[in-house]
């Protein structure tokens, strides 16, 4: 059942008056969205408003928040390492409110049911407008993976994002799975379509031979009368996380010293202040903030987290806020700034949340979205099954969405053993819904999508495992360069993510018993990143295997048995 409006306002009012202030009105005489979302007062003249890892969601959608995301080394217990029960204690959030099913996993189904989906560009659009009416002169930041994750952004090639984002109002951006379209469509775009609306910075962006750089590193900007400097980061690791052949001639990296010079010609030329717009992810942000001074502030993502306050890191120098502000178009994070000569002397920030259900869509974003729909809706709503449980994605293990797409792996493959990649991105699905053509391309949308089968020994399946678990788990965040860990079909596992890499993986079981090191095992995977790699589209094995089934039943997921734990709280027992 939906919520009324009334019912929304004295719910939000209930999270407030349970300690967390979004500057949200707790009065029910609220009469619109525009009311709801109006702020207190901006803190200074400088407001930056930034969005990122929306992953081409042009229209609302259900995604369900981790209940695993383990912090290790410093970063346990720490946020963005907290989930369900844990991370609304941290935060003062009351359970069963509409900000309880934003920030978490608890009570997905029930909630989602009743407080609607989130996010949308054309609701984004509503409240954009509205800030910005509150706030003149704010800029508006996108922190890249904008123009992936969706069958029309890869159908026409980002296209539909580039639109969506200009009309927007976006300024600023920097990118991670963008690259995947290519060197030369990346050029195109930033050269032709984003050229005098759209600055695209990445200061750790160079060229292979000769080391200079690809991109602006970063823009000068007067906000009311403030020099503000912003610099671009794009993700350090694409070459590695994503195929290296789509960008052969060009380097990336965190670049900490090139990216000190960067600060500190910003300076010499009169910026007040340096935000870094990051693509790195929250916990190589928060090492970095240690370690390079005179950033005031990071705007991040990557990682996907959802952190409704800034972290103050210290360095040598003074203190860097860190912030990651959600995927999916779910949010939108605003920060003021109270700046003057002698650097920044208070901030407000709030990260609020896109109910699509409360903010009005805006009728000229709205009208571009489906302009953009139109030639594909067929295919886009095409009912291939209908789901009997949550299907999900989000987490350092595996989800009912990944598990889904690992039976069908082994089915269409008569494989063994069948591994998919921890991606963080892809909407859920309700119990009861029906999973349409859209819904797995919001899964699988990707420019590699070949489904592979590999012979591979009992020891070189631990190895990868070992591998991308270091990835994942690694207590040093720079050695961290991928996703959530890799999803295994077929074979059991054991985890102990504190333990070094070559110690992490065991127990590792096939049909009850234990995996031959020697002995050859036929594994499909899909998403291969090497030059060359043919096959069917994963998209197309899953709309096979739906159309067959009809109805896809609730499944165990095959996830390992952690080992070492304890009562992390980055480990959720909630059920969703």
């Amino acid at each position: 059942m939906s919520m009324t409006r009334r019912e929304f306002l004295e719910a939000l009012a209930a999270a407030a008056a349970a300690g967390l202030s979004l500057g949200l009105p707790t009065s029910h005489a609220a009469a619109d969205g525009g009311a709801l979302y109006t702020l207190p007062p901006p803190t200074g003249k400088v407001s930056l408003l930034h969005f990122t890892d929306c992953h081409a969601q042009l229209m609302p959608a259900h995604f369900r928040e981790p209940d695993v995301n383990i912090g290790v080394g410093a970063a346990r217990g720490r946020p963005p390492h907290v989930v369900g029960e844990a991370f609304l204690k941290r935060f003062g959030i009351a359970r069963q409110t509409p900000l309880a099913h934003a920030y978490t996993h608890l009570d997905f189904t029930e909630a989602a049911r009743r407080y609607g989906k989130l996010g949308g560009f054309a609701h984004l659009a509503t409240l954009v407008k509205t800030i910005r009416g509150q706030r003149p002169g704010a800029l508006l930041l996108d922190g890249g993976d904008s123009w992936q994750g969706s069958a029309t952004a890869l159908w026409t090639r980002g296209e539909d994002m580039i639109a969506a984002s200009k009309l927007l109002g976006v300024e600023i951006m920097t990118g991670h799975w963008e690259f995947t379209y290519g060197a030369q469509r990346v050029q195109e775009v930033v050269t032709r379509h984003l050229a005098g609306r759209i600055e695209f910075l990445a200061q750790n962006v160079r060229t292979a031979d000769f080391d200079d750089p690809v991109f602006a590193a970063y823009t000068m900007r007067e906000i009311n009368g403030i020099p503000v400097a912003i610099i671009g980061q794009a993700f350090p690791y694409t070459p590695i996380a994503n195929p290296r052949h789509f960008v052969p001639d060009w380097t990336f990296g965190i670049q900490e010293e090139r990216l000190q010079g960067v600060v500190d010609q910003a300076r010499a030329k009169g910026a007040w202040a340096v935000v870094l717009l990051s693509h790195n992810g929250m916990d190589v942000d928060l090492k970095l903030a240690s370690r390079v001074t005179g950033i005031d502030a990071i705007l991040g993502g990557h990682t996907h987290d959802a952190v409704p306050a800034p972290i103050a890191v210290k360095n040598a120098k003074g203190v860097t806020l860190v912030t990651n502000a959600g995927s999916n178009g779910k949010f939108l994070a605003v920060l003021d700034l109270d700046v003057q000569r002698s650097g920044v002397r208070d901030f407000q920030y709030r990260l609020l949340p896109v109910f699509s259900n409360f903010l009005p869509a805006d009728r000229e974003m709205a009208a571009l979205i489906e302009s953009y729909r139109a030639p594909y809706k067929a295919k886009l709503e095409e009912k291939l099954a209908m789901s009997e449980e949550l299907l999900y994605r989000r987490g350092n293990f595996t989800g009912s969405f990944d598990q889904l797409i690992l039976d069908a792996l082994m089915y269409s493959t008569g494989s063994q053993i069948a591994f998919s990649p921890g991606f963080r991105w892809g909407t859920s699905i309700l119990p009861g819904a029906p999973i349409t053509f859209e819904d797995i391309m919001n899964a699988t949308a990707i420019t590699y999508p070949y489904v592979t089968v590999t012979e591979m020994t009992g020891e070189a399946i631990k190895s990868v495992l070992e591998d991308i678990c270091d990835n994942l788990f690694n207590p040093d965040p720079y050695y961290q360069q991928g996703g959530d860990m890799v999803r295994v079909g077929g074979m059991q596992y054991t985890c102990e993510p504190r333990q070094p890499i070559g110690r992490r993986i065991g127990g590792m079981m096939l049909a009850g018993k234990p995996i031959d090191a020697n002995r050859r095992y036929k594994v499909a995977s899909w998403a291969p990143v090497g030059e060359g790699a043919s096959g069917p589209a994963i998209w197309d094995v899953m709309a096979a295997y739906l159309r067959e089934r009809k109805v896809v039943s609730p499944r165990a997921l095959n996830r390992p048995r952690l080992i070492g734990v304890g009562d992390d709280p980055g480990v959720s027992d909630a059920s969703s």
